[in-house]
């Protein structure tokens, strides 16, 4: 996608779309309209219409991941959408969460602190390092596990190390095991593929503002129908429908206050942006900008990728091992034993 199709600063070369991914000028222009008539007639927008607009909205989305709208919810962010995960997945003292080191530090902490409160324990495997072949990571994990394990709580594409997990092998040892599983997945969206019928977890919880290019503030968390009926919203206000339509486990989620919902339904113009570009088209270019600048770094410094050269490994973004100490305070949210930069 060209450089003209978005606003940014002329005088800045942006490379951070895996954390802010700003949006194209025509994501933008439906956004700005949905807003105008919010503000044309608020009253009648807000509680006549507004449900049936993000049901709506909802429909391209759960076709991107391969899902049934049902299943699927609006929410801020992947953050907002763990949150609720931890509120709804049931834990007692003395029972277990499984993590690896490669995760995101929001989410440790969401975890850390249900653990905490529930006098459980936050247990946190630490995978090989580099990672060359997916049945390690499984095996990795697989050996966490215990009686007390109550749930497994794991990236798709991991924030911290950029690395492709494989999602449908840990799902299926899991269920195996009949215990849930809770991905963080705010980096696939766009990125790879997402298809949550064959992943068949029990909670997804996915940024918009990344490699999709919504609108900052858009996320989507997915709840597997044997969990709908137990969701604990992260907010508690009315509840229910607020048109009076038929009540649904979304109705926790599209009325928590009054809020501005354009950003949610100028997703569905963000999924068109990517389609009509190409998404084999865009995960290849992508990719391929990635490997082009990480084999660059790997000539400077003569330290390679910690993951195999692969896109089955690495999608839009890429960590590389840097020489040198890593100053004091730049660790948060990081593998401790890598000095990291993503590419």
């Amino acid at each position: 996608m060209e450089r003209s199709n978005f606003t940014l600063d002329e005088n800045v070369t942006y490379l951070n779309h895996g954390s802010f991914g700003p949006s194209p000028q025509r994501v933008q222009s439906v956004r700005k309209e949905w807003i105008d008539r919010l503000e044309r007639q608020p009253m009648q927008f807000l509680t006549r219409d507004l449900e049936s607009a993000l049901d709506e909205a909802m429909i391209p989305v759960a076709d991107l991941l391969s899902t049934s709208p049902q299943n699927l919810t609006f929410v801020d962010n992947a953050t907002f959408g763990m949150n609720v995960a931890a509120k709804t997945v049931p834990l007692s003292r003395g029972d277990e969460v499984l993590m690896t080191d490669h995760e995101y530090g929001a989410v440790m902490r969401v975890w850390r602190e249900k653990c905490t409160n529930a006098g459980a324990k936050l247990v946190v495997r630490k995978l090989p390092d580099p990672l060359q072949d997916h049945h390690s990571i499984v095996e990795s994990i697989l050996t966490g596990f215990t009686e007390q394990t109550k749930v497994i709580v794991i990236s798709h594409v991991t924030s911290a190390t950029a690395a492709i997990f494989p999602v449908r092998e840990v799902c299926r040892e899991a269920r195996r095991m009949k215990i849930p599983v809770v991905f963080d997945g705010p980096h696939s969206i766009g990125m790879i593929p997402v298809n949550l019928s064959e992943i068949d977890c029990d909670f997804y919880c996915a940024s918009g503002h990344k490699w999709l290019s919504a609108p900052f503030g858009t996320g989507f968390l997915y709840v597997a129908p044997r969990w709908q009926h137990r969701i604990k919203p992260a907010i508690t206000s009315w509840g229910g429908s607020v048109s009076g339509r038929t009540s649904c486990w979304q109705d926790e989620f599209n009325w928590i206050g009054t809020r501005d919902p354009s950003p949610f339904l100028a997703i569905p113009e963000a999924i068109q942006c990517l389609k009509e570009y190409g998404w084999d088209t865009f995960r290849h270019d992508t990719h391929e900008m990635v490997r082009n600048a990480a084999s660059r770094v790997e000539d400077i410094t003569g330290l390679l990728k910690i993951v195999p050269d692969s896109s089955g490994w690495y999608g839009s973004m890429v960590t590389l091992p840097i020489p040198g100490p890593v100053p004091d305070g730049e660790q948060h949210g990081r593998r401790d034993p890598l000095q990291e930069a993503t590419a």
